[in-house]
């Protein structure tokens, strides 16, 4: 059970069935906001949740027999959704043409194990997938990329000997010219290698891909915010986020960080080491993972009990 889950329950343990004032709820945000950086959501972004559920809350249509608890519950949910994605989010795939797809993160975020899932799961929707290994820095980066592109029965296209990546990209694309979806893995970076950021700001300048996705570890704690904001800066726009090893203690404040400054949704997420421990982002199954919850029954019973419509800003 995740720490946010834990702060919550502690909190809303002396509220059930009774009525609160505004110290009270300031009193309770404050605490939820302390819960949430300790969950390693970024300080500021934690402050802006706590306000903007501190709103809502004083502003909704409570119904007869719904406790404060499930309001804020509800609101938090609500606004968790809006900077993670509020739905499911398709990749930018033009059939009939060929799609490059460029893969950009910190080293060790897990992007060559995520090009290679990526590939397994579009290929399993019946497109033609190739993969281009691009990272020039981590030696083992192109023999682990192929292995797991034979792994998979996908086409390869990597130089060993090639130090410029664009290069290779170039060469790639020629090789894999009949292919449907092409998926590029860059070398690692953060944002004080100036070089290598760079590097990577020239490779989508250079080849527009239909899509960049910024891959994040989930286990990033509060460097996500900074990160994903100076690679957002870099290349100018991210179409999405996967994030990756969720499978363990991952507390997922980093994830919902990294989406707010990166200014782009959650599309997949990574469940685990094997290939097929890949899937589309669902927004309240990763929701549940964030506050620690077990199923997604509580969440639905909490939809049922607080509509949407009462959360609306009543007219002046």
């Amino acid at each position: 059970m995740s720490a946010i889950f834990q702060g919550l329950r502690k909190l809303f343990s002396k509220l059930r069935g009774r009525y609160i004032d505004e110290k009270e709820l300031d009193n309770i945000l404050k605490n939820l906001q302390r819960t949430l950086i300790e969950s390693d959501v970024n300080v500021n972004l934690a402050t802006s949740l706590a306000e903007r559920i501190r709103e809502k809350v004083l502003e909704a249509k409570i119904p007869t027999g719904v406790s404060i608890d499930t309001i804020v519950m509800r609101v938090l949910y609500e606004e968790l959704v809006k900077f993670l994605g509020e739905k499911r989010y398709s990749l930018n795939i033009q059939p009939g043409k060929r799609n490059v797809i460029v893969l950009i993160g910190l080293q060790g975020s897990g992007k060559t194990t995520t090009a290679a899932k990526l590939a397994f799961w579009l290929k399993r929707r019946g497109l033609n997938v190739g993969l281009i290994c691009a990272d020039t820095y981590r030696p083992a980066a192109y023999d682990q990329l192929k292995q797991l592109a034979e792994q998979i029965s996908v086409k390869f296209y990597g130089d060993q000997k090639e130090r410029d990546p664009i290069k290779i990209i170039e060469k790639g694309l020629k090789e894999l010219r009949n292919i449907d979806v092409i998926i590029v893995d860059t070398a690692g970076r953060h944002k004080e290698e100036k070089g290598l950021m760079k590097e990577m700001q020239e490779i989508v300048d250079k080849f527009k891909p239909n899509e960049v996705l910024l891959v994040i570890d989930g286990l990033i704690g509060q460097r996500a915010y900074d990160q994903a904001k100076a690679f957002k800066e870099a290349v100018g726009e991210i179409g999405g986020i996967i994030v990756t090893k969720l499978d363990g203690s991952a507390r997922g404040g980093g994830a919902l960080s990294a989406a707010v400054a990166a200014g782009a949704p959650i599309k997949f997420i990574g469940t685990g080491e094997h290939i097929e421990e890949f899937e589309p982002y669902d927004p309240p199954t990763f929701v549940c993972r964030i506050l620690g919850l077990p199923d997604k029954t509580f969440l639905e019973e909490l939809l049922q009990a607080v509509p949407e419509k009462l959360l609306m800003k009543t007219a002046k």
